[in-house]
């Protein structure tokens, strides 16, 4: 008796499986066959009813049925999805050859400009590029460097304190001074970052951007520095800029030097940027004072090093004929748009 049902439900339901015209009646169908009312379903729950003798072979009658069934099912469901597939890329295919609607392009801010020029420069040269906080401890922004709390040089600076102790960086010196106690050397790092002091005017903003380097090892001289900012110099302001060192004193260098450039906009000759000299002031640099590397807990016996610093501000003035910082930091959309392309 079962075999018979079996045998019709199994035709029955064939015929429904190929006749289904949509996924929607494909899944009609398999509730038909296996849900909990279902034909096949119902007949594995009539097994009690078949002589025990009996029961594997029809057993296995059902389930090579509920196999059969279950192929079909998964072929004609394949066919349906493969018809959508093919509709949908035929229906939502774009034409890549036709022309784009424009896009406006934005334009990069001169300080971050600048930021990846040297930075990328430096990183060919052999630097890592470190970061540091912001809100520093009086320490590592003064005291690290060889400037101690009745240091003359503290007032050069306006120093927004916070505490007596904790203040916003004046300086990026202060990751110069965290990364030698972490650091053994030799070691070569430059420091880009946010540094603010209470200073205000057309060429200064009480918020604005240094990149600091620092070289560590054996047999450093002046000679090493000045090498090394010619080729600096020439890379970003192009081969054919002047370079001049003159004599100057910082706390934590000695020797120290400023170190001026052929102006890149008269090439020179002089003109307004560079007030009709021909030269502009760039960066402070120098050899490492002993006193800095022993603080850090570095042998001043067996290591020297040189560092120097820029003003990322000025630079990015210079390069892109800025004539006021301010300009850098209205967020005026205006200004923006006339660096695209540079």
């Amino acid at each position: 008796m079962i075999e018979e049902q079996l045998k019709q439900i199994r035709e029955e339901l064939s015929t429904y499986i190929k006749n289904s015209t949509n996924l929607k009646e494909l899944n009609d169908v398999r509730v038909k066959a296996f849900g909990k009312s279902g034909l096949v379903t119902a007949l594995s729950k009539n097994m009690r009813e078949v002589a025990p003798e009996d029961r594997p072979k029809v057993g296995s009658q059902i389930n090579a049925v509920r196999s059969e069934l279950e192929e079909l099912l998964k072929t004609k469901e394949a066919e349906f999805e493969n018809a959508e597939l093919a509709r949908k890329l035929q229906e939502e295919q774009i034409d890549i050859t036709e022309p784009s609607i424009k896009v406006e392009i934005g334009a990069y801010h001169p300080v971050a400009d600048v930021i990846d020029r040297l930075t990328d420069i430096c990183v060919d040269m052999g630097f890592s590029v470190v970061e540091g906080p912001e809100i520093e401890s009086d320490y590592y922004n003064f005291e690290a460097m060889n400037i101690p709390k009745n240091h003359p040089s503290r007032d050069m600076q306006d120093t927004f304190f916070i505490t007596d102790e904790i203040l916003l960086r004046s300086q990026t010196s202060a990751v110069q001074a965290r990364e030698m106690e972490k650091r053994k050397p030799p070691f070569k790092i430059v420091c880009p970052g946010k540094t603010y002091r209470n200073d205000s005017d057309a060429t200064h903003s009480p918020i604005f951007h240094q990149l600091e380097g620092l070289v560590v090892d054996e047999n450093i001289s002046m000679a090493d520095l000045k090498s090394m900012l010619t080729i600096l110099m020439k890379r970003l302001y192009g081969e054919d800029t002047k370079i001049r060192f003159r004599p100057s004193f910082f706390p934590f260098t000695e020797p120290s030097i400023e170190v001026d450039v052929s102006c890149p906009n008269c090439h020179g000759t002089g003109c307004s940027i560079c007030k009709g000299t021909g030269m502009l002031e760039l960066l402070g640099a120098g050899v490492v004072n002993p006193k800095v590397l022993e603080m850090s807990g570095i042998d001043s016996k067996k290591y020297r090093g040189f560092a120097f610093g820029f003003g990322l501000d000025r630079t990015a003035m210079i390069l892109d004929s800025i004539s006021n910082i301010r300009s850098l930091y209205r967020n005026d959309i205006r200004f923006l748009e006339q660096m695209k392309g540079e």
